[in-house]
């Protein structure tokens, strides 16, 4: 697995699966990779052990028994920052959608590679953890908004705002490229680092975004729709008519 471009320093990873096949596959390749794994059979059993050893990134299955996969991530995000992963079937958009509604950083859907579970897992280990580059990128600010890409925070109107890792992304993407229209596909591949996958992805991080950066997230003026393309950051922009 050394293809696999994994953290030097050992990541601790909370597998949550009650599919013993699966957790093992999964907890043996991402152990040949060079993480060290913990595994959860169900949603309570999920939670006392992150209270035990907080985990740096937990890989988890929706469908669960005691707690579903939705219900837990809810629950960890309440207690701290981690990034999730969530393992879905395939053809579930709907649970799928309300995963990434809920705070998960990234999805999986089954039956999937494990050897793209562990890029994905290497992927969003290396976001949340980034730090400061060597010549810092510059504070940004648009109307109320304040981004501090080196220490990652984002306030508005001085109140800090509670941004996911991607949601943060997001923004800083859109904020160091404002008035230009962004096809998804673009966001996809310069925000997540994919280069292919459901462009409903960044449709529910924009939805998410909106809810939290927009006076009237119905009505938005900083995210613009441009239809037919993607979408445009406006900073200056006061009202949006139509998207």
């Amino acid at each position: 697995m050394s293809e696999h471009p994994v953290p030097q320093d050992t990541a601790r990873i909370l597998v949550v699966d009650d599919d013993p096949t699966v957790a093992e596959v999964v907890t043996g390749y991402l152990v040949r990779a060079g993480f060290t794994v913990d595994h959860a059979a169900d949603g309570p059993d999920a939670l006392r052990r992150a209270g035990e050893r907080w985990p740096d990134l937990v890989v988890l299955d929706l469908m669960l028994p005691g707690l579903d996969g939705l219900e837990v991530c809810r629950r960890l995000r309440s207690a701290g920052p981690v990034p999730v992963i969530m393992l879905t079937a395939r053809g579930d958009e709907e649970h799928r959608i309300t995963g990434l509604e809920v705070g998960a950083d990234d999805y999986v859907t089954k039956p999937f590679s494990p050897r793209e579970l562990v890029l994905r897992v290497a992927s969003v280990l290396r976001r949340s953890r980034a730090a400061a580059p060597a010549a810092p990128r510059a504070v940004l600010r648009a109307r109320d908004l304040t981004l501090d890409p080196a220490t990652r925070r984002a306030t508005r109107g001085g109140t800090e705002l509670p941004l996911t890792l991607r949601e943060f992304d997001l923004l800083a993407y859109f904020m160091e490229h404002p008035r230009t229209a962004h096809a998804r596909e673009d966001l996809m591949r310069r925000v997540w680092g994919w280069d292919f996958g459901d462009l409903s992805t960044v449709t529910v991080h924009v939805r998410r975004l909106r809810a939290k950066i927009e006076d009237d997230p119905a009505r938005p003026s900083l995210i613009r729709t441009v239809w037919g393309v993607g979408y445009a950051f406006e900073p200056d922009r006061t009202e949006d008519p139509g998207a």
